[in-house]
């Protein structure tokens, strides 16, 4: 996105060593948010009274990258559903910030799913004990007790069973269930200044969504579920693997699997143009397989989650913030992107407003939306081979949500339904990660074969193809 993880100091970083776990002490530090900032929005609002638009707006913008900072620090020092909370809002465009620190912004709440340091063993050994009944060594050879990942919710460790099985042990953090209970009771809070921030998103959607998805990425036992029926469909698989899971050492706040061991993204970035090419086809073809023809929809599709294996496979992990579209809406999202690439405005007009884009339909004009649409998914939306690179994303990113945009006033007054919130989250996701790896390919021929069901375009997709046709699932459900 055009800046280094970590940002400039103006965006503060850092967690807090453990959560405030009771009510009052979690309510206080959003609460105080919500009333400070509450009360310097309206003092902005009653000097611009007597300043000229120019310096209003000029005002506006201010107040609103200081409510954006301080966003950001609050809840970066909060573990649980606040943290996710700043991840999920880190895939929408918050057209009231300035041009100029809307990408920090956005980039500086995805980065806190990455910048979360471990708790010391000795905090999370009672907690996994009681779910496991007894002690560690009673279930496992051996343990490592230092973390060798962390995220908002748990942390994991490496381990081997009592049968051999090299195993991660992701571990819930002591009192997070707790704290996420007391953060979503808190979080309509928020709603108001996310409103400021983003006047064209539907707050309370929004809310139902995230309160649904979190709740249930907090029960692990919810997660293994999913992560079973992924890696059962993607058993036997020609290029991609999905570890599985260890359900007689699973429990509602711990979820063992089996370790995977292969480089990392940082290493694969450094790998050659076909093999960087390669890898960054198999992520694209994963993650829309996942949703086209299983109907799921992974909201955490970052670099972190999936690894390049010693024998050429991709290994793909972590399956909590995760959802299952209706089928009616999957298909209104194929007929949107067809729609799109057929350069059909009517169609275009009409499948948002049924899908639940536009609030106000008569007030979208559908050349307008088309447009928006075209240069918003360009990368696959488009036909042609394409490099893409991080200039790249960030230009893209920039010139389809900026003030200067012809669509930008109908763009602002957009609204994203709940079913399609972890879809965009996805493709953003995809998006900027394929540009991270500078990653060539056809990316219309590639999404074609999901949204259209257009015959395999690559050897991948051959292999690919053959793998769900042996299931009997060769086209989308």
């Amino acid at each position: 996105m055009g800046w280094s993880p970590g940002g400039p100091a103006s965006y503060p970083r850092g967690m807090a060593d453990s959560p405030p776990s009771t009510r009052i002490g979690r309510s206080a530090r959003l609460g105080g948010l919500v009333a400070g900032q509450s009360a310097r929005w309206a003092g902005t609002r009653a000097a611009n009274l007597v300043r000229s638009p120019e310096e209003a707006d000029a005002a506006t913008g201010e107040r609103a990258a200081a409510l954006a900072r301080e966003l950001v620090k609050q809840l970066g020092q909060l573990r649980g559903a606040a943290m996710k909370v700043g991840q999920v809002l880190s895939t929408i465009d918050f057209t009231a910030i300035p041009e100029s620190e809307r990408e920090e912004f956005k980039a500086t709440l995805a980065a806190l799913r990455d910048d979360v340091p471990p708790l010391p063993f000795k905090k999370v050994r009672k907690l996994l004990e009681e779910e496991l009944g007894g002690r560690v060594g009673d279930h496992f050879e051996s343990f490592e007790e230092e973390a060798f990942a962390a995220a908002s919710i748990g942390q994991v460790h490496r381990a081997v069973t009592l049968e051999g099985a090299e195993v991660a042990v992701k571990v819930q953090y002591p009192g997070v269930a707790e704290a996420v209970e007391s953060d979503l009771r808190n979080l309509s809070l928020l709603l108001p200044l996310v409103k400021r921030l983003a006047p064209g998103l539907d707050v309370k959607a929004l809310y139902g969504e995230l309160r649904e998805r979190i709740a249930e990425e907090l029960d692990y036992e919810f997660e293994a579920q999913n992560h079973r029926a992924v890696e059962r469909a993607f058993r036997g698989h020609p290029f991609a693997h999905v570890p599985r899971v260890h359900t007689g050492l699973s429990s509602r706040r711990v979820l063992v699997t089996d370790l995977l061991s292969g480089r990392r993204f940082g290493e694969v970035k450094q790998l050659d143009e076909a093999d960087r090419d390669r890898f960054g086809e198999i992520v694209f073809r994963f993650y829309f397989s996942l949703l086209s023809r299983l109907r799921r929809v992974c909201g955490d599709p970052h670099p972190g989650n999936y690894l390049l294996l010693d024998d050429g496979r991709v290994g793909f992990l972590d399956f909590g913030l995760m959802r299952t579209l209706d089928l009616e809406h999957l298909e209104g999202e194929k007929a949107l992107a067809r729609a799109v690439a057929a350069e059909d405005p009517d169609a275009v007009h009409a499948i948002l407003t049924r899908l639940g884009y536009l609030p106000d339909p008569p007030a979208f004009e559908g050349e307008a939306l088309l447009e928006w649409l075209l240069a918003a998914g360009e990368w696959y939306l488009q036909p042609g081979a394409r490099r893409l690179d991080p200039q790249y994303v960030a230009e893209l990113i920039d010139s389809t949500s900026s003030p200067r945009a012809p669509w930008f006033e109908q763009l602002r007054r957009l609204t994203i339904p709940p079913q399609a919130l972890l879809v965009r989250r996805m493709e953003g996701l995809i998006f900027t990660t394929l540009g991270e790896l500078r990653a060539g390919g056809d990316w219309f021929a590639l999404g074609a074969e999901f949204y259209a069901d257009d015959p395999p375009s690559t050897a991948l997709g051959e292999a690919d193809f053959e793998h769900w046709n042996s299931r009997g699932v060769a086209s989308a459900v």
